[in-house]
C-alpha cells in the first residue's frame, strides 16, 4: 500500500501542476473570473491532498492499520470526486455537479479524522 498511495500521490501532484498551467495559461481569457478561481480551487485542494497521499504512503510503512488505507482511498476519492466536479463544472458549464462536489469534501474531512485517528493510536 504504501507504494500504491505514493505512486497516486505523485501522479495527483504531477496532475495538479498541469492542471494549474493549463488554467493560468489556457483558460485565463476564455473562462470568467468565478470560474477560474473555482478551476483553481479544485487545483488547489488537489495537490493538497495528493500531498496527504505522500503522507499516508509514509504513515502505511510505519503503522499498519487498515484506518490508513481507508485514508488513503478516501483521500483519492475526495479529489475525484471534489476536484473533478469541480473541473467538469467550470469545463462544461455543468452547475449540477456543484451540487456533487461537498461529497468529496466530505471524503476529505473523514479521510483526514482517519488518518489521525490511525496515527495517534499507532
Amino acid at each position: 500500500m504504501e507504494r500504491i498511495f505514493f505512486g497516486l500521490g505523485a501522479i495527483l501532484a504531477g496532475i495538479a501542476v498541469g492542471l494549474g498551467a493549463f488554467g493560468a495559461h489556457a483558460l485565463r481569457g476564455t473562462l470568467s473570473p468565478e470560474d477560474l478561481v473555482t478551476f483553481e480551487t479544485g487545483v488547489r485542494y488537489q495537490m493538497y491532498h495528493a500531498l496527504a497521499l505522500l503522507g499516508v504512503a509514509w504513515a502505511v510503512g510505519r503503522w499498519d492499520t487498515v484506518l490508513l488505507e481507508w485514508a488513503g482511498w478516501l483521500f483519492l476519492l475526495g479529489t475525484l470526486v471534489f476536484s473533478g466536479s469541480l473541473y467538469i463544472l467550470v469545463l462544461t458549464g455543468q452547475r449540477w455537479l456543484g451540487a456533487v462536489t461537498p461529497l468529496g469534501g466530505l471524503a476529505f474531512i473523514l479521510a483526514w479524522v482517519l488518518l489521525a485517528s490511525a496515527v495517534l493510536r499507532g
